[in-house]
């Protein structure tokens, strides 16, 4: 876990976090308050664009939208274009579109994935497929990926549908990458690298850039906030795949264990792996290769990652990548937003503690 008094991802910009007053675990909700009134406008968006003359299109939709979410994705959109001193007008509401154009996307790999995973609960509610069945899960993900690239055309910037284009491909690539790691312990973690990047930091990496897009600032500053967003979602998929081991249901939002039952390779499985004894090999390569597994399995598991450090060894990776987001800020003056943006990473890297 990352020290807020010893670290220095947390003291380099410390003077700048003090003035906020915002404790890490409250770092998103004060982003989210910062940026209050361009995230009521985008969520309208998100509402307004999926409406349809199809019934089954709203009411999923609806699920969705009531199962909430941290709006993450979206909200590093405005930031970023606030950040690069983007000023919109009553017509020109670009970053607006452009945040529920990378929600629109994010949402549609979640039902796809859930489809791909057999999931039954979603931000600790039941998901998509659970409720309307798979057909529609499929289906209705299909229809939010073409409603962000109508989103995309509606902006009119080519770059923006290059970057955003671009990202949706490696997503893509990203989780049918997963697939064929799948219940694979010799996986190298260069491979596993390779496809949380393309499942997660991807996404946050274009998000962040299309910020800078439509504010017109330098290439210098696009990639800058790229590489913060890069940084990131690599931060933060490392400590969602260490919360698969580490965190109780309530906190995780879906049933823990879950990697474990589906046989995927993540860092904290890898590194128990790697350091377990011969008889705990056997185990792993039997409920993750041979995919047999008994109730008794998971707990047994728990306890090896544990014993391994596993999930410490998973954190410090993701604090390395933590470090390079703050390091990729620092183009940009001290600010408040800048500071919030810098919580945010902080918080990613605290979520398990």
């Amino acid at each position: 876990m990352v020290s807020s008094s010893s670290d220095p991802l947390a003291t380099r910009h410390s003077t700048a976090a003090s003035r906020e007053n915002v404790r890490e675990e409250d770092a998103l909700k004060a982003l989210s308050a910062y940026l209050a009134d361009d995230m009521r406008a985008c969520n309208q968006a998100i509402i307004d664009r999926m409406q349809s003359s199809v019934p089954l299109i709203p009411q999923l939709g609806a699920h969705l939208v009531a199962a909430g979410g941290k709006r993450l994705r979206p909200l590093l959109t405005l930031a970023s274009a606030r950040l690069c001193g983007y000023q919109p007008s009553a017509e020109n509401q670009r970053h607006v579109g452009l945040a529920a154009c990378v929600e629109f996307i994010h949402t549609a790999t979640l039902l796809h994935d859930d489809v791909v995973d057999e999931s039954t609960l979603r931000r600790g509610m039941a998901s998509a497929n659970a409720l309307f069945g798979n057909k529609s899960s499929v289906l209705v993900g299909d229809f939010l990926f073409a409603r962000s690239f109508q989103l995309m055309t509606a902006d009119g910037s080519l770059k923006v549908m290059a970057i955003l284009s671009e990202a949706s491909a490696t997503i893509a690539e990203g989780e049918v990458l997963q697939m064929s790691t799948q219940n694979d312990l010799s996986t190298p973690i260069e491979r596993y690298l390779e496809v949380i990047h393309g499942k997660t930091a991807a996404l946050f990496a274009a998000a962040c850039r299309v910020g800078a897009v439509v504010a017109g600032r330098s290439e210098k500053e696009e990639l800058a906030l790229e590489a913060y967003g890069t940084n990131l979602g690599m931060a933060f998929q490392l400590v969602d795949d260490a919360l698969d081991y580490a965190a109780d249901q309530q906190v995780l939002g879906k049933t823990v264990g879950d990697d474990l039952r589906e046989g995927k390779i993540t860092l904290p499985v890898l590194a128990a792996y790697d350091s377990g004894t011969e008889e705990e090999r056997v185990f792993w390569k039997r409920v993750i290769e041979d995919n047999e597994q008994t109730d008794a399995d998971l707990p047994r598991a728990l306890d090896m990652i544990a014993r391994t450090d596993a999930i410490k060894t998973t954190l410090k990776r993701a604090e390395r990548y933590a470090h390079k987001a703050v390091e990729a800020l620092e183009i940009f003056p001290e600010s408040e937003l800048k500071a919030l943006l810098v919580k945010t990473v902080l918080y990613t890297v605290n979520r398990v503690n």
